[in-house]
């Protein structure tokens, strides 16, 4: 009954339902004060029917609001009331104020309001909203790193193999497999037998090409509905950016073309070159992207869109047709998140596929796999049902 009292809220409680008293009725005051029917306030955001919010939109009241869920509730709640409250009260303009910012629990989705409104942001406020991005961006960076590093170096080392290798260079692993069927038993003095393999083909990993083996470049739209995509993306674009074997560049687009690759050494910086929000040109943007590959058997393309093209469909398919025929590996996304099935153009996500450009949503923690099998030009590891 105390469970259901919480979930209902007073407006659903009846005589029978217990009271609630101490830590319950504070965390009852949060959930009302977001949730809870508000006078003559329209709702917003996930609520229905006559519910709505009961928040002052003042900046002390929302202050205290966002200590005491941060109080009573997980991190993960948090993020979720604090989505919610963004969206149902109208609070992003409040995220321009210092104190605030202090007050936030930061995410993913924040950092995408907080480059929203980058350019609204007084003087004041940038430097805070600077420690905020740093510190997801940074939290990503632990969490993404490691694993894209391992991933990408092992599928380097594979793409970069020569039948000729010098002593130093042998992978003796691979050897020893692709030698078993040359294992030999050889008797020995005392009766006891020994086997030994003899590698009549040597694997090896080539010095001379692995200084500069792919080019990656990620094409990113900026659009407001791909915020956490371009959060995703601009972390993962410093790493590769980091790595031997790679050069990376970054490019993002509405309907104007940026090329932030000089940016890459800190995402953060990124991330505040961009402008979300505005139309969307993938067309002009992958002929930007066209124009600066110099090796397409070496070079992998990475669209992040929804799809939702607002220039030349025609051309943009053509582009994608002529990259492929060159030999450029042509991967789309149409989410770097972990928000689930995005919204996107299914019509263009489908004439992709009949190009060879199977069109996907992707999360984070699966994009170095895709990453490897493009620069191995192995398969794409397509998720279960995705549109591609």
């Amino acid at each position: 009954m105390r469970r259901w009292r919480m979930v209902l809220g007073a407006g659903g409680a009846d005589s029978s339902d217990p009271a609630l008293t101490g830590r319950d009725a504070a965390m009852d005051s949060a959930l009302s004060a977001l949730y809870g029917e508000g006078e003559g306030k329209r709702p917003a955001g996930r609520g229905s029917g006559g519910r709505s919010a009961g928040l002052g939109a003042s900046a002390p009241s929302v202050a205290r609001w966002l200590g005491d869920i941060r109080t009573y509730f997980p991190s993960s709640v948090v993020q979720v009331m604090q989505r919610d409250a963004i969206d149902r009260l109208g609070l992003a303009a409040l995220l321009t104020e210092p104190e605030m910012l202090e007050a936030v629990e930061p995410d993913v989705h924040l950092v995408g309001t907080l480059l929203s409104l980058n350019k609204a942001m007084p003087e004041t406020t940038k430097e805070t909203a600077r420690t905020v991005v740093r510190k997801v961006v940074e939290d990503l960076e632990r969490r993404l790193e490691s694993r894209t590093r391992a991933t990408l170096s092992g599928a380097l080392d594979r793409s970069a193999r020569v039948s000729r290798p010098r002593h130093r260079d042998i992978d003796w692993g691979r050897t020893v497999r692709a030698n078993l069927k040359n294992y030999l038993t050889i008797p020995g003095p005392d009766g006891t037998t020994t086997g030994t393999v003899v590698p009549e083909r040597l694997i090896g990993y080539g010095r001379a090409a692995r200084s500069l083996n792919k080019d990656v470049v990620l094409c990113i739209d900026q659009s407001g509905s791909m915020a956490a995509s371009v959060v995703y993306a601009s972390v993962f674009g410093a790493v590769l950016a980091s790595m031997r074997g790679l050069t990376t560049r970054l490019v993002v687009f509405d309907t104007a073309v940026v090329d932030l690759t000089d940016q890459l050494d800190d995402p953060v910086d990124v991330l505040f070159g961009t402008q979300l929000g505005g139309g969307t040109d993938i067309n002009r943007a992958l002929a930007y992207c066209q124009s600066r590959i110099t090796r397409p058997a070496d070079t992998v393309v990475v669209l992040i869109s929804d799809l939702y093209e607002g220039g030349i469909r025609d051309e943009m398919l053509k582009r994608v047709a002529a990259m492929k025929a060159s030999g450029v590996q042509f991967v789309t996304l149409l989410a770097l998140s972990d928000e689930g099935a995005p919204a996107y153009d299914h019509e263009h996500a489908a004439a992709l596929g009949a190009l060879g450009a199977p069109a996907f949503a992707c999360t984070p923690d699966l994009f170095p796999d895709v990453m490897a099998a493009a620069i191995q030009k192995r398969p794409l590891p397509l998720p279960d049902g995705g549109p591609g």
